[in-house]
């Protein structure tokens, strides 16, 4: 398994196009975060970073899909994935090796972001005067919901050839457990199916931990989901290979 992570790690770092995806999504949230107006720090007057925090998932809509759309459609399209299929490993070795590979590409993502930490202390009055408990459980809840992001895109990937159906796939099913529950509970409000709903959203969790608040339950539940893509993605090889 460690064979396949290093070299399906080593394959993402020498793309240019997670080079250039990493570099827009930094690039974009940096914009966003200090010279648009409607959502510049320098604007809202307070030294903290909810913004950053709001506008990420919906980055990560973007971002994820294109970090993991080569995962296997790559390699069924270039017919490489039948040389790693005859290796001795099983399938849900392969599956972790190329989701734990684009994970600690994402983490690659979000480190050059611990910037805004230190800027945003520095301008605080007084300074350093940053509540670094939410922040940690919005790092924290990020990187859970960078994780169910991906191993939705690893499911996507598994499915086609085509990488362009794939990152398509990939950002509308995110958007749909980012969102769509949201929306659907907005829909039986004053219902039972209301609360069902909020349960099932992905974003109802995320902005749970980034409030500083780390439950159990947040926890559970995204780990839950990774390993429901993840399983889909492990049925999809299995059935390929009968």
């Amino acid at each position: 398994m460690y064979a396949v992570f290093k070299r399906e790690l080593f394959s993402l770092l020498n793309s240019l196009m997670a080079y250039i995806t990493i570099g827009i999504f930094l690039l974009v949230s940096g914009l966003l975060l200090w010279f648009f107006p409607d959502t510049s720090i320098l604007e809202y007057g307070y030294a903290e970073l909810t913004g950053f925090f709001s506008l990420a998932p919906f980055l990560f809509l973007f971002l994820i899909p294109a970090l993991t759309m080569r995962s296997f459609a790559e390699e069924r399209r270039e017919g490489t994935y039948i040389l790693l299929a005859t290796r001795p490993i099983t399938d849900w070795e392969i599956i972790l090796a190329k989701y734990f590979a684009c994970l600690v590409l994402l983490l690659f993502a979000l480190i050059p972001t611990l910037i805004y930490c230190f800027s945003v202390s520095a301008l605080g009055m007084p300074k350093g005067n940053l509540d670094t408990g939410a922040v940690t459980g919005s790092y924290i809840g990020l990187l859970l919901l960078g994780a169910a992001f991906t191993s939705i895109g690893i499911f996507a990937s598994s499915i086609t050839k085509n990488q362009v159906i794939a990152f398509a796939l990939a950002a509308f099913l995110c958007f749909i457990a980012c969102n769509g529950f949201d929306a659907l509970s907005q829909l039986f409000t004053l219902s039972y199916l209301e609360g069902v709903f909020l349960v099932l959203s992905v974003n109802q969790h995320y902005q749970s931990m980034s409030r500083g608040v780390l439950d159990t339950r947040d926890l559970v539940y995204f780990i839950s989901f990774v390993l429901l893509f993840l399983g889909a993605a492990k049925i999809v090889i299995g059935g390929r290979k009968w």
